[in-house]
């Protein structure tokens, strides 16, 4: 690249547009499931959670943009505590859970997305914040299985630009290409996910996903992801995700633009 700078910085502000917007053009309503700490679905950190209603009360979030919400709720989350895993509370049933006393990356964008769209559509409760994650985290909106859920993020991408929860910009992007990637992390490492691990029948569903829905709707541009060099397990999950090129955060801080530039080139 000649002029590298620009490019990037068009980049940049165009995936933080599709961050800040999501949610935006988002029309279809999600069903109501339970909420409770001994429930099924369960939203874990009550406590977290009415801080953040009374905090959206106080400084009436509720009519900022979806962009503006989901950014104010996360700097009001982030000084929580990382923990990862924690959607994976059985082996035999997939159920839909929100803990805000630990969030991954994944985890705490999924949570201040939901809340927003909670907050817009005029919801205060668990049960409403539990709806619309199964709304985003699910494909078409509707939890059957361990395999319905989205485990990939391009795939999730997709999935809710199709319920128009976002829009993807990647085909705008300057010198955006369309290419099919080969994607079977899950399918080809069951030992590492314990629900693989525990039933058989769906790592064979979970490869049918990853060849017919995931490899088919992978974006046009390259992602790059990192996390702490030990944290094994978000290694792990960003292999999974598909993303082209995982480091380590001192690696990032030293070589983001020639890591752009060996991304893009």
């Amino acid at each position: 690249m000649n002029d590298a700078t620009p490019g990037r910085r068009a980049f940049l502000t165009l995936v933080s547009r599709a961050l800040l917007g999501a949610g935006a053009l988002a029309i279809a309503h999600p069903d109501r499931v339970p909420g409770g700490e001994g429930d099924a679905a369960v939203v874990t950190g009550r406590e977290t959670f009415d801080r953040l209603v009374t905090q959206a009360r106080e400084h009436r979030w509720a009519e900022r943009t979806i962009g503006e919400r989901t950014g104010a709720i996360g700097m009001a989350l982030r000084h929580t505590p990382y923990v990862d895993g924690t959607l994976e509370l059985y082996e035999d049933r997939e159920v839909c859970s929100v803990n805000l006393r630990g969030l991954d990356c994944v985890t705490f964008f999924e949570s201040a997305l939901a809340f927003a769209r909670m907050l817009g559509r005029g919801g205060r409760t668990p049960e409403a914040l539990l709806a619309e994650v199964t709304f985003t985290r699910y494909r078409r909106g509707q939890l059957t299985d361990y395999a319905s859920r989205l485990h990939y993020m391009s795939d999730w991408f997709v999935d809710n630009e199709d319920k128009r929860v976002v829009r993807l910009i990647t085909r705008e992007l300057p010198g955006a290409t369309r290419f099919t990637k080969r994607v079977s992390f899950m399918s080809a490492h069951p030992e590492a996910y314990r629900q693989l691990k525990a039933n058989p029948a769906l790592v064979r569903k979970i490869a049918r996903v990853e060849a017919d829905e995931v490899a088919e709707t992978y974006p046009d541009v390259p992602i790059l992801g990192f996390t702490n060099h030990t944290d094994t397990a978000g290694l792990r999950a960003a292999q999974a995700a598909g993303l082209d090129r995982v480091v380590v955060r001192s690696a990032l801080a030293e070589r983001a633009p020639q890591l752009v530039d060996e991304l893009v080139a």
